[in-house]
């Protein structure tokens, strides 16, 4: 595969893999947490570096889960205690982040981890680091990693459609019929710590929270059913990379920046074009713009 072909790929991959876990948070109204976590798995991936002096490996992985349920608990704590959920989210994040930027401008600055690459990443250095598959051959090493998280997330998804449908929807529901949603709370913050730390290195945050956020946005104003919200979650956040890269071709300027810019536009289009929810085809009907969130009581 060409240079520009694998850049394509794996930015591809970070698209469908944030945009199916973007739906859920975005149903599940935790739109923040992902910002939060975005940010606080520096701190594992950090504690994890130190810990092995390896940039990669599964050691990376489970350091971020780590930061993630980590940042799930306290948030939970501290609404627990009687603090608003986006002052939890606040206070957790931002002090996690610090911690993680201190260690590396004292711990780690010789290795090639800075606050630039974390903020923004580097996908153009992607095809560049690869590692040999059985049957496949040599492939990027994000790739490989990409690949298997949305494997992970996809078999998660579709094994427990069910228990997240109704967990998102209506948590009350769920423990009355047995469902165990404080469970499924943190098996879903490990879903998002382990799609965030996949793509995070490819990336960066920012484009992170973008993909998690806006393709899954955007869906949301097309239907109101689950799986076809999932579907085009995914479709929106691959082909955000497809027009992100001619548009970084085209400019000649960042290729994650652009990306994250092209989610913007798609969620732009469908708030203005989509045919139920959009903002055109509402004013021809008489009625406000937009989607309250309670309107997806019924998906499938």
């Amino acid at each position: 595969m060409s240079y520009a072909g694998w850049i394509l790929l794996t930015a591809s991959l970070v698209g469908v893999c944030c945009g199916l876990i973007g739906v859920l948070l975005i149903l599940r109204r935790m739109a923040m947490m992902a910002d939060a976590i975005s940010h606080t798995v520096l701190l594992g991936i950090v504690l994890a570096y130190m810990a092995t002096r390896e940039l990669s490996g599964v050691h990376m992985l489970i350091g971020a889960v780590g930061a993630g349920l980590l940042t799930a608990v306290l948030v939970q704590w501290f609404q627990s205690r009687g603090v608003q959920q986006e002052a939890s989210i606040g206070i957790v994040f931002t002090t996690l982040f610090a911690v993680g930027v201190v260690l590396i401008a004292t711990q780690v600055g010789n290795a090639h981890l800075d606050v630039k690459h974390t903020l923004m990443g580097e996908i153009t250095f992607i095809p560049w680091e690869t590692v040999r598959l059985p049957l496949v051959g040599e492939v990027p090493e994000a790739v490989a990693l990409l690949a298997l998280v949305l494997a992970i997330a996809l078999a998660a998804i579709i094994a427990f459609y069910k228990e997240w449908k109704i967990t998102s929807f209506d948590p009350a529901l769920a423990a009355s019929l047995g469902i165990p949603a404080v469970l499924m709370h943190y098996a879903f913050m490990s879903l998002v710590s382990v799609t965030t730390v996949a793509s995070f290195d490819a990336v960066g945050a920012i484009m992170v929270v973008a993909m998690l956020i806006t393709p899954a946005s955007a869906a949301y104003l097309w239907t109101d059913r689950l799986s076809v919200m999932l579907a085009l979650g995914a479709a929106f956040g691959a082909l955000s990379a497809w027009i992100g890269y001619g548009i970084a071709t085209w400019l000649d300027t960042s290729i994650s920046g652009s990306m994250a810019f092209a989610t913007g536009l798609l969620f732009a289009a469908s708030f203005l074009g989509s045919p139920r929810y959009g903002a055109l085809s509402r004013l021809r009907r008489g009625r406000p713009a937009g989607r309250v969130p309670a309107a997806a009581d019924s998906a499938d």
